[in-house]
């Protein structure tokens, strides 16, 4: 499996061989570092650390240093892990780069980002309900969620409110990941991957980017 680090730079539009306009959204993806090969040996499983992002010597934490000299770089600001999966050989040593080629060849990628944060919400922002109606003899609900539980909804275990129900509340600011983007094209000199689509988070956000395990639906 390939993956990579990296960060959101933006979105834009280009024009495919048909002349078909498709929004893309572009990925600096890497250099990132190995900082530690994890084995069933050492750690009890199989792993790959990647870093990306150095870290100002001034700014950086005595702990970090010591984790990064292991590896002989510099600290890193986003680290990550990725297990191997059972009898997958890890094909990077400590203090590897890994770049933008390790995509050569590959389709489809899977993009892992936390959406953007938009505070408290209420449920026809945050679950797209449509809300009562808005013409005469609805007084101040037309917005609101409706009721919340009942014993007709749920009998033999009372009225009570149900696990999971749809309500107002925080909105965004989770880990989303983004499946099967098509990868549209890789450069090389910059760094840049560019995929098919929106990629959850706002521009300079760290992202994970790993070629797709499963196969894209027509």
């Amino acid at each position: 499996m390939a993956m990579l680090l990296g960060k959101k730079i933006g979105m834009t539009q280009i024009f495919d061989e048909a002349g078909k306009m498709v929004s893309v959204t572009v990925l600096q993806a890497g250099p990132c570092r190995v900082m530690q090969v994890k084995t069933p040996e050492s750690d009890g499983y199989s792993a790959l650390q990647l870093g990306f992002d150095d870290v100002k010597e001034s700014v950086a934490l005595k702990p970090a240093k010591g984790h990064a000299k292991k590896s002989n770089s510099p600290v890193k600001r986003f680290v990550c892990e990725w297990r191997a999966a059972n009898g997958e050989k890890l094909a990077f040593n400590l203090g590897d780069d890994v770049n933008v080629s390790a995509f050569d060849g590959i389709k489809f990628v899977d993009v892992s980002g936390i959406s953007k944060g938009k505070g408290n919400a209420g449920v026809m922002k945050r679950h797209h309900f449509g809300g009562f109606g808005a013409s005469h003899g609805t007084e101040r609900k037309h917005r609101a969620g409706g009721s919340i539980a009942s014993h007709g909804s749920d009998r033999g275990h009372g009225g009570n409110l149900k696990k999971g129900k749809r309500m107002a509340g925080r909105m965004g600011g989770e880990r989303v990941t983004t499946k099967h983007h098509r990868l549209v094209a890789i450069d090389a000199e910059k760094n840049l991957l560019v995929v098919k689509g929106a990629v959850a988070g706002p521009s300079g956000a760290y992202v994970e980017i790993r070629s797709s395990h499963t196969r894209p639906q027509k």
